[in-house]
């Protein structure tokens, strides 16, 4: 259960087996079901997830009902309400698995006391918060003045694992497109 994130640390640092057992010792199992919420709008984010298998989803809701996704995190990566997380107040997102999803998970209390103790842990984070920012900007910048086609090719080249793995309809949210314009580029891509 913890030889993927054992994996994950390792590639990012030279550390001691010590330390990964310590670290491995603040991580706790859980298997959850498909499309089961994690964190609720407007709950206070206590918890930071490693994948083992399944992926994680970060989305909105617009006052219509409409989903809006952000962010997918697939096996090996870790997924959180960052902002949430970090300052403690009430997320602005949701926390979804949509698919049955095997995950490792540490409270916020622990997974700090890791990064003030363990310097090889703190490394690891650091390397996740500028991943994530890169991703951001990517995604930003890439679709300033993109069409709807130019957004699903630049899906191909930068995330294709959302096409083989996530519904249209998320894609489709995510990319800020409807799910039949979505359809209809794909079929012809």
């Amino acid at each position: 259960m913890y030889s993927i994130l054992e994996k994950f640390i390792r590639s990012k640092n030279d550390i001691s087996l010590k330390k990964i057992e310590t670290i491995k010792s603040f991580f706790k199992p859980i298997t959850t079901k498909r499309n089961e919420i994690l964190l609720q709008y407007d709950q206070v984010c206590k918890y930071y997830y490693f994948i083992n298998k399944g992926c994680i989803r970060l989305f909105t809701t617009t006052k219509d009902g409409t989903d809006s996704s952000r962010y997918f995190a697939f096996e090996g990566s870790f997924a959180t309400a960052l902002p949430s997380f970090i300052d403690q107040k009430p997320a602005h997102e949701y926390l979804q698995t949509i698919e049955k999803s095997e995950l490792l998970y540490i409270s916020r209390r622990d997974f700090y006391h890791l990064v003030e103790t363990i310097p090889e842990f703190a490394k690891v984070y650091t390397e996740i918060l500028e991943l994530g920012f890169i991703i951001a900007q990517k995604r930003i910048y890439g679709f300033q003045g993109f069409d709807a086609v130019d957004k699903v090719k630049w899906l191909i080249e930068y995330q294709p694992q959302l096409l083989l793995r996530v519904s249209n309809r998320m894609i489709a949210s995510y990319l800020g497109i409807s799910p039949s314009t979505l359809s209809r580029i794909k079929s012809k891509l």
